[in-house]
């Protein structure tokens, strides 16, 4: 999985990940400080969605990428340390899994 932050991210970043949000227009964004981006396979998606919504009060939404039918992509939008935690606690997660060859994830 790769994972990236971008803290304070200009409105055209906003935009483009709008634009491209699976929930389109529906859901608008409020007071985004960061964006944490998570890319990996499907499975670890849904894993990693669940994770972060359970960690901290952050929204997150799959990206759309070229083939709308993989997703591949979740932005992670939030405060600065709500979206840092979230993403630590994936990775701490998927580090357990890995450590344990355990596909169960609490």
């Amino acid at each position: 999985m790769d994972f990236r932050i971008i803290k304070s991210p200009t409105q055209g970043t906003l935009d483009i990940l709008e634009r491209r949000k699976s929930s389109g227009s529906r859901q608008k964004l409020e007071r985004v400080d960061a964006v944490g981006l998570v890319q990996g396979k499907l499975i670890e998606m849904i894993v990693a969605a669940d994770i972060a919504e359970k960690a901290v009060g952050v929204t997150v939404e799959d990206i759309r990428g070229s083939c709308p039918q993989n997703m591949i992509l979740l932005a992670i939008f939030g405060d600065t340390s709500s979206v840092e935690s979230a993403i630590e606690k994936i990775k701490e997660s998927m580090e357990k899994v890995r450590k344990n060859d355990n596909s169960k994830i609490d």
